[in-house]
């Protein structure tokens, strides 16, 4: 058992044993406030959780901010990029050249043959696409989109990689509007801020305050190229994307876990796990959402972590469970549980 202080809170972790190459952890957290009758409230992970939740909690204080440079050559809007461009032809005559040969080699590149011999053209991908779609499951299925037609109300809201191999509805075999869905790079959820990240913010409150669906579901896989990239960018405070670094830092307290406890291991190396880990920074960030834990008091929401393995063609699923020992209310403990990690 592991305890650890947070703003005033104490948190404490409890875990049974384990067996086999998968740990069947269980993590409890006991939250409470000196100045209130001390009430405790119960998180753990249902098995079969992944191997790398360990005696210790899993809420930890978010990276820093890492604010991109901003170069003084950056244009701050679309008019004004196509002006600058506009500018730097007619300045330098010789650029139209190359900017030609350059848009002749893209074009080059996306009529590229494909194995059968014919040259790939997108355009016609997409309507072929639609036109199958059209006839052999939109036609077929009237009763289905008529129902849509009228209105949504999924049962699960999905967060999943944006990655071309694991989309969450083909994998999962679901249909039009069983899922309301969330893809970023990594599958990541990242903490309550209603400044940074407004656009997953507002996709979990109308999932759950709207929608209201009965299963957030974050969904890990093989070979995550964010993964790889959380492992192997440099902690130092340097970045060399304007993006991709400070997002998947989101899940930084699962590197620095896997780190610590696996001493001289490259961090390349446990890649694997971390992809299961960063599940479980996603999980316990969705508990910073009020709507979130007044959802799972009561018992109307429930959170679970998956991971899908596209290489040996497996799928794992480990559930959060959350809980309220009385006498307090549900409105009593949504407010004890805003705390900031």
């Amino acid at each position: 058992m592991s305890t650890a202080s947070i703003n005033g809170w104490c948190i404490t972790s409890l875990s049974p044993s384990s067996h086999s190459s998968l740990n069947n952890n269980n993590i409890k957290k006991i939250i409470s406030h000196n100045t209130l009758r001390r009430p405790s409230i119960v998180a753990r992970l249902s098995s079969p959780p992944p191997s790398l939740i360990q005696n210790k909690p899993v809420f930890a204080a978010p990276a820093p901010i890492i604010n991109p440079p901003l170069r003084e050559d950056m244009a701050k809007d679309y008019d004004e990029a196509i002006e600058a461009l506009k500018k730097l032809l007619s300045e330098k005559g010789e650029l139209k050249a190359a900017a030609a040969a350059k848009v002749e080699q893209i074009t080059a590149q996306l009529q590229t043959a494909t194995t059968d011999g014919k040259v790939f053209d997108p355009v016609q991908r997409i309507k072929e696409g639609f036109i199958h779609f059209k006839k052999e499951k939109y036609e077929k299925n009237p009763a289905l989109y008529g129902e849509l037609a009228k209105g949504q109300s999924p049962k699960f809201m999905l967060f999943a990689c944006s990655d071309s191999r694991v989309c969450p509805s083909h994998v999962l075999d679901m249909q039009p509007g069983e899922a309301f869905v969330v893809r970023n790079v990594a599958n990541m959820v990242p903490a309550y801020d209603k400044i940074k990240h407004t656009g997953v913010g507002s996709a979990i409150e109308y999932a759950v305050l709207h929608l209201k669906v009965a299963y957030i579901v974050v969904i890990g896989h093989s070979a995550c190229g964010g993964i790889k990239g959380l492992m192997s960018f440099q902690c130092d405070g340097s970045s060399n994307t304007d993006f991709i670094e400070d997002w998947v830092k989101t899940c930084l307290p699962a590197k620095k876990k896997l780190l610590e406890a696996n001493g001289n291991v490259p961090a390349e190396q446990l890649c694997a796990k971390c992809e299961k880990e960063a599940v479980n920074v996603s999980l316990a960030n969705l508990l910073t959402y009020p709507f979130v834990r007044d959802g799972l008091l009561k018992k109307t929401l429930a959170l679970k972590g998956g991971y899908y393995d596209f290489i040996n063609g497996t799928f794992e699923l480990w559930g959060l469970e959350f809980g309220l020992a009385p006498p307090l209310s549900v409105k009593d403990v949504a407010t004890i549980l805003h705390w900031k990690l």
